[in-house]
C-alpha cells in the first residue's frame, strides 16, 4: 500500500473507531471489519516508512473494534506490532500499551497484562499525562481484583483523585467503575451501588452505548445481590438491547449470565441452566477468561442448579442453550416469562 493510501485509510480507521461507541457503532463496526485487512496493511507501510506515530495512530484506531468484536489475540498481536517498533511519540506509545494491555487481561493472561499497564502507567507520570496515568491505573486495579482486592481498590481510588485533580471525566468515569467492581467483591454493595449508579448516570450523558451497556449489566449484578430482582433484571435486558442494536457483543454473556442467576433465584431453573449454556458457549468462542466480578456468580450457578433440578436435567437445558445462536440466545435471555 502507497502511503497516500495509508493515510486514508488511517483516516477512515480513525472516524469508524470514533462512531463506534454511538448510536451509529453497528454499521461503524461492519465498516471496520470490511476493510480489516486494509487497516491493517496501512499499519504496516506506515511502520515500513519510518511513521512510527501513524502506525501507532492506525493501532489504537482499531482499540474498539477488537473489544467489541472479542477478537483479543489478534488485537495483541496487532498491538505487538507496533509495540515492538522503536520510537514515536510517548503518548501514543503510552495509549497502545493501555489498550494492548486489554487484550491478554480479558483471555486470562495477568502477567503479560500487567507489564503493559505498568509501560502504560510509567508513560503517563513520567509525561504527567493525568488521562494515561488515570487509566493506567485502572488497568492494574483490573488485574489486582482477580487476587488482591483491597491493593484494586487502593489504585482506583489513585485513579479517581488523578482524574479528578485534572478534570479528567473519562478517567473519572473509569475509575468510578473500578471502585464499584471493588466494592462489590468486597461485599459492600450498598457502596458499590452508588459508584456504578454514578457511573451509569455519567456515562448515560455522553450516549456512549458500549459504556452504558457494560455498566447497567454490572449494576444489575447488585440489584440482585440486594435482592431487587425486578430492578436487576430491566438492566440486564437494557444492556441486552443496547448491544442486539449496535452489534457489540462485549457485555452480552455477562448479562445472560446475570439473566441466569436471576431465573435462579425466581425458582425457574430449566431457563437458568438454558441461560448458562448460553453463555458459556459465547465465552469460549470468544476466548474469553470470566472477569473476577462474573466469576463467583457464574459458579454459584454450575453448584445449585444441578441439586436443584438434577444433573440430568441440568446438563440437557445447559446443552440446549450451548446450541443456541447468538441471536437465538439473546432473544431467549430478553423472553419475560412472568
Amino acid at each position: 500500500m502507497d502511503l497516500r493510501a495509508a493515510e486514508s485509510t488511517l483516516q477512515f480507521a480513525e472516524e469508524g473507531s470514533a462512531a463506534a461507541t454511538g448510536p451509529d457503532a453497528k454499521d461503524a463496526l461492519e465498516r471496520l471489519e470490511a476493510r480489516l485487512d486494509e487497516v491493517l496493511a496501512a499499519r504496516d507501510a506506515f511502520l515500513e516508512a519510518g511513521r512510527v506515530d501513524d502506525g501507532f495512530r492506525t493501532a489504537n484506531a482499531l482499540y474498539r473494534f477488537w473489544i467489541t468484536k472479542q477478537r483479543f489475540a489478534e488485537g495483541a498481536a496487532a498491538f505487538e506490532r507496533v509495540l515492538a517498533t522503536p520510537g514515536g511519540d510517548d503518548l501514543l506509545r503510552g495509549k497502545a500499551a493501555l489498550y494492548a494491555g486489554m487484550m491478554p487481561f480479558w483471555i486470562g493472561d495477568d502477567p503479560r497484562a500487567s507489564e503493559l499497564f505498568g509501560e502504560a502507567l510509567e508513560i503517563g507520570r513520567r509525561l504527567g499525562d493525568a488521562p494515561l496515568t488515570s487509566q493506567a491505573l485502572g488497568g492494574l486495579a483490573r488485574v489486582a481484583l482477580r487476587s488482591d482486592v483491597p491493593e484494586a481498590r487502593r489504585l482506583a481510588a489513585e485513579a479517581l483523585a488523578v482524574s479528578e485533580g485534572a478534570g479528567d471525566e473519562g478517567g473519572r468515569s473509569n475509575a468510578l467503575h473500578m471502585l464499584g467492581v471493588g466494592a462489590q467483591l468486597a461485599g459492600d454493595l450498598l457502596e458499590a451501588r452508588a459508584w456504578m449508579t454514578q457511573r451509569l448516570a455519567l456515562v448515560r450523558e455522553t450516549d456512549n452505548q458500549f459504556l452504558i451497556a457494560s455498566e447497567a449489566a454490572n449494576l444489575s449484578m447488585v440489584e440482585r445481590q440486594l435482592g431487587e430482582l425486578d430492578a436487576a433484571e430491566a438492566l440486564a435486558h437494557e444492556a441486552l438491547e443496547i448491544e442486539a442494536r449496535t452489534g457489540d457483543q462485549f457485555t452480552t454473556p455477562f448479562a445472560i449470565s446475570g439473566l441466569a442467576s436471576i431465573a435462579m433465584e425466581r425458582g425457574e431453573f430449566e431457563r437458568a441452566a438454558t441461560l448458562v449454556g448460553a453463555a458459556e458457549s459465547i465465552m469460549e468462542t470468544q476466548g474469553m477468561a470470566w472477569p473476577p466480578d462474573e466469576r463467583p456468580h457464574y459458579e454459584r450457578l454450575l453448584a445449585v442448579l444441578p441439586e436443584a433440578i438434577g444433573m440430568d436435567e441440568f446438563e440437557g437445558a445447559r446443552t440446549r442453550g450451548r446450541a443456541m445462536t447468538l441471536g437465538d440466545a439473546v432473544a431467549f435471555a430478553l423472553e419475560r416469562v412472568r
